[in-house]
């Protein structure tokens, strides 16, 4: 199940706020990528001997595809002090304690323990991490004063730090802050379920609007249900048992491989079409010509359980160049860039633009 190694840490290769990718030399299998999490395990330096985990590696893997750092054994960093009894990563070797906005000895216990309104806070659901820029981007440029945050649930990566995107745009001053839900950790607050999430995102940290999608590293196997991003379906559903305004971002594709993922996914007819029982708002972008009129087709069945809203995508192309360029976050989806596959981003921006039209 676990492939182990112990590797040298050559040199530090970059760091963003919660994470430091190394490069590591691991005997004959020569030097690698490694990422360290030094909250977990500490800071590792150059000459230092870690212990890794190389599966993903071995594995090949796209967006994990790291030497993770399970343990610099020569120099364990000290022993955590403060409040906190939540654990997540729960029962894995690596399970950690932290101190969650919903728990008895949390400063917002009080605020939490008998919320049960979003107070019709808009929350845009969807199903890839790399909807979250476009749809900050889109939200922004029409409604650059608003505070928006972002709900990680535990269907991709757990530690938030793994996002360079989270780190970027907070950064930027696009995104106000972070919940981490569900196994999910490393947030600005973090939370036992989605639904304590949502609720401290609106109030504990005021947010306007609150985009919840799930982390880095996408499961899909090709079949129906089995794939992480069933889970906005159940987002969906959250939202709106908590009084809030869901909003349903389309997972739309011209360019992937795969014929299931061409025009609208499978993941967003499955999720939205079967999972979410509680009508959201899905915006249909205007995307025009013979593409455009397929993705109308295939969402209007959505029309069934939802309310299709048509979004014109005038500009979007522009506002997410300049946001990319602005913030320094790289858009890009299963490894295609803003125009390997425009449809994409721009669906993702037009659920950002109603969003904003819901903020007026």
């Amino acid at each position: 199940m676990i492939r182990w190694r112990k590797g040298t840490v050559e040199d530090i290769r970059r760091e963003w706020p919660g994470a430091v990718e190394l490069t590591v030399s691991i005997g004959d299998d020569g030097t690698h990528r490694a990422l360290a999490y030094p909250e977990l395990v500490g800071r590792p330096e150059p000459g230092d001997t870690v212990l890794l985990n190389t599966t993903a590696l071995a594995m090949g893997l796209g967006t994990g595809g790291y030497a993770m750092v399970v343990a610099v054994p020569d120099r364990l960093p000290p022993d955590p002090s403060g409040p906190g009894h939540l654990v997540k990563a729960r029962y894995t070797p690596l399970q950690a304690t932290v101190l969650g906005a919903d728990e008895q000895d949390s400063p917002h216990h009080r605020v939490l323990r008998d919320a049960d309104s979003l107070d019709g806070m808009p929350v845009v659901v969807a199903d890839l991490h790399s909807a979250l820029p476009p749809i900050l981007a889109a939200l922004r440029a029409e409604r650059p004063a608003a505070r928006i945050v972002y709900v990680m649930p535990d269907g991709g990566a757990l530690p938030a730090w793994f996002s360079m995107s989270i780190a970027r745009l907070k950064d930027a001053g696009a995104l106000a802050a972070t919940v981490t839900a569900g196994q999910a950790f490393g947030g600005d607050l973090e939370a036992v379920t989605v639904h304590t999430g949502l609720l401290a995102a609106r109030l504990i940290l005021r947010a306007d609007a609150a985009v919840l999608a799930q982390g880095p590293g996408n499961l899909g196997t090709g079949t129906r249900w089995g794939f992480s991003g069933v889970a906005a379906g159940e987002a969906v559903n959250a939202a709106s048992v908590l009084g809030g305004r869901p909003v349903g971002s389309l997972r739309v594709s011209e360019g992937d491989r795969r014929e299931r993922h061409i025009g609208v996914s499978h993941h967003s007819l499955t999720a939205y079409g079967r999972v979410a029982l509680a009508p959201a708002d899905v915006p249909v972008p205007e995307l025009g010509g013979p593409f455009g009129a397929r993705v109308a087709a295939e969402a209007a069945p959505l029309g069934e359980r939802h309310r299709l809203v048509p979004v014109p995508v005038d500009g979007l192309h522009e506002t997410l160049r300049t946001a990319e360029k602005d913030w320094g976050v790289r858009l890009s989806t299963m490894g295609r860039r803003l125009d390997e596959d425009l449809p994409y981003f721009l669906t993702a921006a037009a659920a950002g633009r109603h969003t904003a039209a819901l903020l007026a």
